[in-house]
């Protein structure tokens, strides 16, 4: 059997991957938190994600209990299933999740830094932060959703090339996630103004949308009051770079697009 590892912190888009992942690789099966999917279908195992602590949901996630590690080892088998996809936070634990199974010895290992950018890593970090959602690579019908307390939604559909559907995600929130804090829309535009409030150069700052999932964007709409012959470009890229490093230095986002609109130019008289 060939055995494929994704490994990297919790919150850092794992499960949102592993679909696309797996496709490319061309790997028919999926473990992810205590979780076997076949062809984008769970057929065996227990989510961890239904646990009520984070202890539990970590033995869950590495087959630590023996009567879940034979039902996926048997749903293996009897899948015939040649290659596999193993998510986890660190080499060490799906080295672990190999050896429970008894897959034999991993021979790709793939790092989340690999295969998403600082800015989608940045992201996913900030909305399992703040709201505390979490991914699992199978359908919303095939989610026992007793077992939350919050929200459950559908997450998205995953097309290869050709547009055929190659899986599907459901977004929950577990019992073990804990507190949460809350970023309002009306704070992530005030640090836009905020950071660019000692520019001569800006009157106003309108029109300004922010969007943090998936690839964080923002989109603006400024005032300048210039001399004549004030390179606007120069000025545009000023009032990028304060934004950019606003939401890096505050949230520990990196914001992957930044479009500015100059809606009103105004230059004085000499």
């Amino acid at each position: 059997m060939d055995v494929y590892a994704l490994y990297g912190p919790s919150g850092t888009g794992k499960s949102s991957s592993a679909l696309e992942l797996a496709h490319k690789h061309k790997i028919s099966a999926i473990i992810d938190d205590g979780l076997l999917i076949y062809k984008g279908r769970k057929v065996a195992g227990t989510s961890a994600k239904y646990e009520r602590t984070t202890v539990q949901a970590v033995k869950r996630a590495i087959f630590f209990y023996k009567d879940h590690a034979q039902e996926v080892r048997k749903a293996i088998h009897e899948y015939e299933i040649e290659r596999i996809l193993l998510l986890g936070t660190s080499r060490k634990m799906v080295n672990r999740i190999a050896d429970a199974l008894e897959l034999g010895p991993i021979s790709k290992y793939i790092a989340i830094e690999d295969i998403r950018s600082s800015s989608e890593i940045k992201a996913a970090l900030y909305t399992r932060r703040t709201a505390g959602k979490h991914v699992i690579p199978i359908p919303y019908i095939q989610v026992e959703q007793d077992f939350f307390r919050r929200l459950i939604a559908r997450g998205k559909k995953f097309f290869s090339a050709k547009k055929e559907v190659i899986g599907e995600t459901t977004i929950v929130q577990p019992d073990f996630g804990g507190g949460r804090v809350h970023v309002t829309e009306h704070v992530l535009r005030k640090l836009i103004t905020l950071s660019c409030r000692d520019m001569q150069e800006v009157t106003n700052m309108t029109k300004i949308h922010v969007m943090l999932n998936d690839l964080p964007f923002v989109s603006l709409e400024v005032h300048l009051n210039v001399p004549r012959g004030t390179p606007l470009r120069q000025v545009a890229q000023e009032i990028h770079h304060r934004i950019y490093d606003a939401y890096v230095r505050h949230l520990n986002l990196e914001l992957d697009t930044i479009n500015i609109t100059i809606g009103k130019l105004t230059m004085p008289d000499a």
